[in-house]
């Protein structure tokens, strides 16, 4: 599918695609919460896309499927959320949307693409690490990522994991 920046239009639907993403949580008991838990609203989409940090996987008929967004954080890029509806996973959306950054962390002269996640789901961090991201230790993690880290233990996640690509390495 193609991968193209998000549009005004494109705003209204990005919160249902992050939805329909979560469902997939209901499998894991500990983790099923997520499926009913509150999604980026189309304010905070418009945020990203006002930066130039958010672009979807739209089908044939223009319509997004998916969709990732980021921000330069230093020398940074980093993935707030990615997700893709349910109906279109497995289809490769989420690698093609993760190739799109990296090929803008490139040439925004960036040096890594950065990201936290889920340890042990497998479409979290073992996916990631198929796609080059390594998971970051304790003592290689910075200030900004040990607070989204902290940040995101108080809001009830925990088994997270912060991850890093260098941009340019395949």
């Amino acid at each position: 599918m193609p991968i193209r920046p998000s549009l005004a239009h494109d705003l209204k639907l990005l919160p249902a695609i992050e939805r329909s993403a979560a469902q997939a949580f209901r499998q894991y008991p500990g983790l099923a919460w997520l499926a009913d838990s509150e999604v980026m609203d189309e304010t905070a989409h418009a945020g990203f896309m006002a930066n130039a940090g958010s672009w979807v996987a739209v089908n044939g008929q223009d319509r997004p499927q998916g969709f990732i967004c980021v921000s330069v954080q230093g020398k940074a890029l980093h993935v707030h959320e990615l997700s893709v509806c349910s109906e279109a996973q497995g289809q490769g959306l989420g690698r093609q949307l993760l190739q799109q950054v990296l090929a803008i962390a490139e040439d925004r002269g960036l040096k890594s693409v950065t990201l936290t996640t889920f340890a042990e789901v497998p479409w979290n961090a073992p996916f990631y690490a198929r796609l080059g991201f390594e998971v970051l230790s304790s003592e290689a993690l910075d200030g900004r990522l040990r607070q989204v880290l902290a940040e995101e233990r108080v809001h009830g996640l925990k088994g997270r994991c912060a991850m890093r690509r260098v941009v340019g390495e395949s």
